[in-house]
């Protein structure tokens, strides 16, 4: 996520991160991220006095539901006293500004986490068409996959599920390297979690002028 942020945002803004531990990509070892990790993460991130605070794990955002992540950037809020941004958010906000509804989804995760994405999507009004996933539960793999091996699934989805926007999820996966060639060639708007987090910057930034 960080070297997304930097290539998209160099021009408006400066970038500094507090990671959150996190080995395995699962339901459970993200919620003991939630609960034990994050505190501290956003104690850390606090004390640099920031504008926009991003809350940066897409399926994360997703996993104990829109409650608790409206919750959650209350409270990020609140610590920081930044605008909090939540990725999973402004992935259902980018792909609402596409004007379309019918959705497909790539990612790098287990079955487990692709449901609570599918779940979080849907309640936001979202037709969630079919969604796969590469199936790696080791954190730092998730970000193995080639930009040529996501385009490659990711057309192959498209061409099975016939969807009007595909997203990309995952902030550690390379998906915004691939975006424009699978625009290209599936001649619909991809979004990625890095790059609607980064419009969201903008426009928070923007506004805080």
């Amino acid at each position: 996520m960080e070297r997304d942020l930097r290539s998209s945002l160099a021009d408006v803004a400066d970038l500094y991160s507090a990671r959150m531990h996190l080995v395995e990509t699962t339901a459970d070892a993200e919620a003991a991220m939630l609960d034990t990790y994050l505190p501290q993460a956003i104690e850390d991130i606090a004390s640099l006095r920031p504008t926009v605070t991003i809350f940066g794990c897409t399926s994360a955002g997703a996993l104990r539901g829109p409650n608790y992540e409206r919750e959650l950037c209350v409270r990020i809020a609140d610590c920081t006293r930044s605008r909090a941004i939540s990725t999973i958010k402004s992935v259902s906000a980018a792909i609402r500004r596409t004007g379309r509804h019918r959705v497909a989804v790539l990612t790098p995760y287990v079955d487990e986490l692709n449901a609570k994405i599918r779940n979080s999507l849907s309640s936001d009004g979202l037709e969630i068409l079919d969604i796969e996933g590469f199936g790696i539960a080791d954190c730092f793999r998730l970000a193995e996959p080639t930009p040529r091996e996501i385009a490659d699934r990711a057309l192959k989805l498209v061409e099975r599920a016939r969807p009007e926007v595909l997203f990309l999820s995952c902030t550690n996966f390379r998906a915004l390297e691939a975006a424009d060639e699978i625009e290209s060639v599936a001649g619909i708007p991809v979004v990625t979690s890095n790059g609607a987090v980064a419009s969201t910057v903008r426009e928070a930034l923007r506004e805080a002028q």
